[in-house]
């Protein structure tokens, strides 16, 4: 039997520095310097005076709410940081921050749908900015069979769920270089949007054992590894599937829960993998799962 899988709305995520009441200043400095941008290069790139922006990030110049939302969209600050900033220079937050099932997302959630259930028989599943799992097709919901109930209770993490070594972990046949990717990939984002949850949960992840065993062998000699790291997964009953992943986001979000989500989408990466998904496929549409 089909086993129903549930996920509850995650908790806000910690944020930078702003937790701890730094004034505006300090934080456009902090992003500034995450940024690798000089305070000349940033004056030069937003239009105002060197001299202008020294004055703000010291505390001797007050910025406006246009100024701040300036700055802050010159060093591709992430939305729900830039409320944190405009509540940092003493200005209300612009950026909403809607759940998904508010009707003003419908139209959202119709997009998020269309590429979960186009992308079937292959897998693709949706997750938040914590890699909280959102929403997959029925391919994805087989890439979860077998996993224990505390790994799949809600909510859901991905990343741990894959890592975990009660999780998919034993079944992946390239699971230092898999690892490897993921942990890279996590570091980037925690940098990106200097979120320290996600720092923490790459530390978590990091520490967990990882096999060296011939099952879970790094395979130099794999040519899809020139091209893309694959994700190669032992299914229960002794299949292999190869995938490559892509990722989409929203282009121009201007909700902070449409800016965060992030839809993976699993190919096939090599015809054997393809040709097994199909034959499993049905003749309906995939059966969303959503929290």
């Amino acid at each position: 039997m089909e086993r129903t899988l549930r996920v509850a709305y995650p908790r806000p995520m910690a944020s930078t520095a702003t937790s701890t009441g730094a004034p505006f200043g300090e934080l456009l400095r902090d992003w500034r310097r995450r940024r690798c941008v000089s305070q000349f290069d940033l004056a030069l790139e937003a239009n105002v005076s060197a001299r202008h922006l020294s004055f703000i990030e010291t505390g001797r110049a007050q910025p406006s709410a246009k100024m701040v939302l300036h700055l802050a969209g010159e060093l591709d600050v992430p939305l729900r940081e830039r409320n944190r900033l405009l509540l940092a220079a003493g200005y209300a937050p612009v950026f909403q921050e809607r759940a998904l099932s508010d009707p003003a997302m419908a139209e959202i959630n119709a997009a998020v749908q269309l590429v979960l259930d186009g992308h079937d028989p292959y897998p693709a599943l949706t997750v938040d900015r914590g890699w909280a799992l959102v929403a997959h097709n029925r391919a994805a919901a087989m890439l979860l069979e077998g996993l224990p109930d505390d790994l799949l209770a809600p909510p859901l993490n991905v990343l741990r769920a894959s890592l975990h070594p009660d999780g998919l972990a034993p079944r992946i046949r390239n699971l230092p270089q898999w690892r490897a990717h993921l942990l890279e990939r996590l570091s980037r984002q925690a940098a990106v949007t200097g979120d320290p949850a996600l720092r923490t949960l790459r530390d978590e992840l990091a520490a967990y054992p990882c096999p060296s065993s011939p099952e879970h062998a790094d395979d130099a000699t794999d040519r899809r590894s020139d091209i893309a790291v694959p994700l190669r997964l032992g299914l229960p009953d002794g299949t292999e599937l190869a995938f490559i992943s892509a990722v989409t986001t929203f282009g121009t979000p201007a909700d902070i829960t449409v800016e965060e989500l992030s839809i993976e989408s699993f190919f096939p990466a090599d015809a054997a993998t393809a040709a097994l998904l199909q034959a499993r496929a049905r003749p309906s549409t995939s059966s969303a799962y959503r929290r």
